[in-house]
């Protein structure tokens, strides 16, 4: 009881220290409309079911039962990216995912800046490429400003677990040359505080798109291995004319 009370609290201090400077607008559920119609058409092998868990005969893939408001990527994981209709800027997300063993994929604001997710479960040092953690850019081969996670807050393989990001888009001038980074202003995962106010100056990798915009699809990685999620919710905020 005194863990989900601190977990409310923190993920409602987040949302209230960002009241200073935003506008919050009504949520809009991405998983609400039947055979995943908020999301483009070219889908690949996403389904939609009922309920998803890690399969009892194979810890490594998947196993759902029919139903509506879990997004699957396919038998094996192994498929084409999902995008949003709805191109968002700055914004409040919730995501609820679930990954089996050794799995891995992605949340892409914009379609652009990656929180990872990915079976993370007792890593003692996590790295930005563990789950929580905001991935690495990469030039001339080589990867650079990744940023870990604070602590390890990940539930073991075939657990539901879920995001809250508060996140700043890019800014650009009347010529649409940009004037200040993205920036992730909370990342809350299981009710842990794991980014803070962390700029990103460009697409990280594996983005779907290397240029940078005010506005973009949110995107959910899905070549990586399987994955499943569910009670995915984006608010768009608005800054003050102050």
């Amino acid at each position: 009881m005194r863990a989900n009370y601190l977990k409310l609290a923190l993920v409602a201090l987040a949302g209230v220290m960002l009241l200073g400077c935003t506008k919050k607008e009504k949520w809009i559920e991405l998983m609400r409309e039947p055979n995943l119609a908020s999301w483009r058409k070219d889908r690949g092998e996403w389904f939609e079911a009922g309920k998803a868990f890690m399969n009892p005969e194979n810890e490594k893939l998947i196993a759902t039962e029919p139903g509506r408001g879990v997004a699957v990527n396919g038998p094996t994981g192994r498929t084409k990216h999902l995008f949003t209709v709805l191109e968002h800027g700055d914004c409040e997300l919730h995501v609820e995912f679930m990954v089996p063993k050794g799995s891995n994929s992605g949340v892409y604001l914009m379609g652009r800046y990656e929180v990872q997710v990915r079976d993370t479960w007792g890593v003692e040092n996590p790295t930005s490429s563990d789950c929580g953690g905001i991935y690495q850019r990469w030039k001339d081969d080589k990867g650079f400003e990744g940023h870990a996670p604070r602590v390890n807050a990940s539930l073991p393989a075939g657990q539901w677990q879920e995001y809250d990001i508060y996140f700043r888009a890019p800014r650009f001038d009347k010529n649409g040359d940009k004037t200040a980074n993205a920036k992730f202003i909370k990342v809350v995962h299981n009710g842990q505080l794991v980014q803070e106010n962390v700029e990103v100056s460009g697409p990280t990798r594996s983005a779907a798109f290397r240029d940078e915009l005010p506005l973009g699809p949110l995107m959910l990685q899905g070549d990586h291995g399987p994955v499943a999620y569910r009670n995915v919710r984006i608010r768009p905020l608005k800054e003050d004319a102050t």
